[in-house]
């Protein structure tokens, strides 16, 4: 079997829209950590974003400054394999796992808090990249599973 589509398999609208969200998804997250570890440096966003943001809470501070540094890591490398559809599953479970401790986060600050700038957009393209999973045709890990399907 090559690595080109199946014979008669064709690009569905259904896969059109998992690329276009894997990859917007890819990008958000790529970028953002990106800016983090290259920009900002994990230590400052560490220090800015966690530590000093959350120092009057219960979380002890070893706590803040492992999360806040492990942070910018997850969602470049997540981000990234996001990006060229590569380890789908595992950059899910990654951005996801970002997207609820960002949300657990903000919530501590502020419970009332209304998470429409970063949080629900992100959370709302990364449900669509896992319901359209199988449809997305345009990704390493599909391309990959055609080339050593028998």
């Amino acid at each position: 079997m090559n690595s080109e589509l199946k014979a008669g398999e064709t690009l569905t609208p259904r896969s059109w829209a998992a690329f276009v969200a894997r990859t917007i998804l890819g990008l958000i997250f790529f970028m953002a950590g990106f800016w983090k570890v290259f920009e900002l440096g994990a230590l400052r966003h560490a220090q800015g974003m966690f530590v000093e943001a959350y120092a009057d809470t219960f979380l002890p501070a070893w706590s803040l400054w492992a999360t806040g540094v492990a942070v910018p890591f997850v969602e470049l490398a997540c981000g990234t394999l996001m990006l060229v559809g590569w380890q789908r599953r595992i950059a899910a479970l990654g951005l996801g796992g970002v997207l609820i401790l960002v949300t657990f986060g903000h919530l501590l600050a502020e419970p009332l808090y209304v998470f429409t700038a970063h949080v629900i957009p992100r959370t709302l393209l990364l449900v669509i990249v896992l319901l359209l999973f199988e449809e997305d045709r345009l990704c390493l890990d599909g391309w990959r599973a055609r080339r050593t399907a028998p």
